[in-house]
Order: structure tokens, then sequence, then C-alpha cells
């Protein structure tokens, strides 16, 4: 799962590492070498896990649900998602949340 995270003028690609059933929502720390843990309520029963990762991602990096999307590890724990918004200022975000490594 060691992709690189890409961007381009529409926004920023990166794994997750998804852990589902969790007492409280967390989006941070990082898993293996590069995918951003993140950790969701939901249960992974009819979308609902990915549902709640979108919900999680967005919250995280200030943007609205509708700019993140799972492309890729719909029905798994590790996926690759897309976030809409300036590359620029994603990178940075996402290198806050999974802080120092």
């Amino acid at each position: 799962m060691a992709r690189q995270v890409t961007g381009d003028a529409a926004g920023l690609r990166f794994d997750v590492h998804v852990r589902t059933g969790v007492a409280r929502i967390a989006v941070g720390g990082r898993y293996g070498e590069s995918a951003l843990s993140v950790a969701v309520t939901a249960r992974p029963v009819e979308g609902a896990a990915n549902r709640a990762v979108v919900a999680a991602v967005a919250a995280a990096f200030g943007v609205a649900r509708g700019d993140v999307d799972v492309v890729a590890g719909q029905r798994g724990r590790n996926k690759v998602v897309h976030v809409r918004g300036c590359t620029d200022e994603l990178k940075a975000r996402l290198g806050q949340l999974l802080g120092p490594g």
C-alpha cells in the first residue's frame, strides 16, 4: 500500500487506512509508510463506513463532503481518497495530519 501522494490541478490523491466501529472518529497519524489513519464509528455495512470516511476526511481537510471521493478500495480497509481543492494547501494539511515520519 505504499503509493505516493499525487496532486494535480483538481486536488490530491492519497492512501488511507480505515478502522471501523471505534468509539470516536479520528483522522490523523500514519499507518505503514504513507497512509493516513482514519477511524470511524460506522460499521462496514452497505457503504456506511465509506460515507463516514468521506465525512471525516472532509472535516479534517476543511472541505465539503462533495469534494472527497473514495476512488479505490471501497470494500477494504486500505483505500485511496481524492480530495478536491488547492493542492499546496491540501499537501500541507496532509503533512500535519500524518505527523512526523
